[in-house]
């Protein structure tokens, strides 16, 4: 019977057993008090020394709301630690592979030892199992959940099929997730403070300027944007240079037929407009104000053909 269902209390010195285990006790109480027993064995969960655990490196999480710490011990303070951790041996230590807001606010609490499990894993185990913990619970930040995706696909060779069939998600949710590594560092710790949603995020990364993300990311927080309002924004930030590259030969065009416009109006002397249909058909008309000036016209027409 694990401790989740036992009948426990927490001792003066802060040490969590159960009912049948400090029955036990009472009958080879000595009147000298004993050592702290690092290890004791409760069916498939044992008692650890809590100074004898230290975290997982591999850990996606790296950053815990010491707020909810706090709330979290008060609880533990009240009910105990109700579900075990999860660990494995290291050396002469055991590693956490899952329940590292339990141990660190079993700590806050005063708790000298903490119920756990102990079993044997991989690396890659070990990975999957904190990264599985953390993401069904919601707890890494867009960055961190990003990185550990990418960290399985590095280390051990994984698609991204794989890393969404281990996570229970689909590969898209994957793929996006990674793409937020694609932003200006100072962006992604803005997604790593809070400052910024992963909605905000994905609309700035149509920007490939990391400066104009920063700056762009920078406003957003200023004036409480919205999702799409960012999206709105980026669009007039990338809409200048398809415009630009447009509109140039346009206005080069435009100077050029002015110009032949004028030369014409030199040599016909009399006022001609050049008439565009397409880039490559047009009409030209010359004006003329009477039968004279019309036969002029015709007359210098027949000259320049000679």
């Amino acid at each position: 019977m694990g401790v989740a269902k036992a009948s426990g209390k927490t001792t003066a010195e802060g040490k969590t057993r159960t009912a049948g285990e400090t029955a036990a006790k009472s009958k080879t109480q000595t009147a000298k008090a004993e050592p702290v027993v690092r290890i004791v064995e409760v069916e498939k969960e044992k008692f650890l020394n809590i100074s004898e655990i230290e975290p997982n490196v591999s850990q996606p999480r790296k950053m815990f709301d010491e707020e909810q710490l706090g709330e979290l011990a008060e609880s533990i303070r009240r009910y105990g630690v109700l579900q075990p951790l999860l660990v494995q041996k290291k050396g002469d230590r055991y590693e956490l592979i899952a329940g590292e807001r339990r141990w660190r606010a079993a700590k806050l609490a005063g708790f000298r030892e903490v119920p756990v499990i102990v079993r044997e894993y991989t690396r890659q185990q070990t990975m999957e199992i904190a990264l599985i913990e953390n993401v069904q619970r919601a707890d890494l930040n867009p960055i961190e959940e990003a990185k550990a995706y990418q960290m399985l696909i590095q280390e051990f060779g994984l698609r991204q099929e794989d890393v969404a069939e281990r996570v229970a998600k689909n590969r898209a949710t994957i793929t996006n997730s990674m793409r937020l590594l694609k932003l200006d560092e100072r962006v992604q710790e803005m997604l790593i403070q809070d400052r910024l949603t992963g909605g905000h995020a994905r609309a700035l990364l149509s920007l490939e300027d990391g400066e104009k993300q920063y700056q762009l990311a920078l406003k957003t927080v200023e004036n409480h944007l919205s999702v799409r309002e960012v999206e709105r924004l980026v669009k007039e930030l990338l809409k200048p240079k398809k415009a630009k590259k447009k509109a140039e030969p346009e206005r080069d065009m435009e100077v050029f037929f002015k110009d032949v416009e004028e030369k014409l109006k030199g040599v016909m002397g009399t006022k001609v407009s050049i008439n565009r249909k397409d880039k490559n058909k047009g009409r030209i008309e010359i004006e003329y104000y009477s039968s004279a000036e019309l036969e002029r016209l015709i007359e210098l027409l027949e000259s320049l053909r000679q």
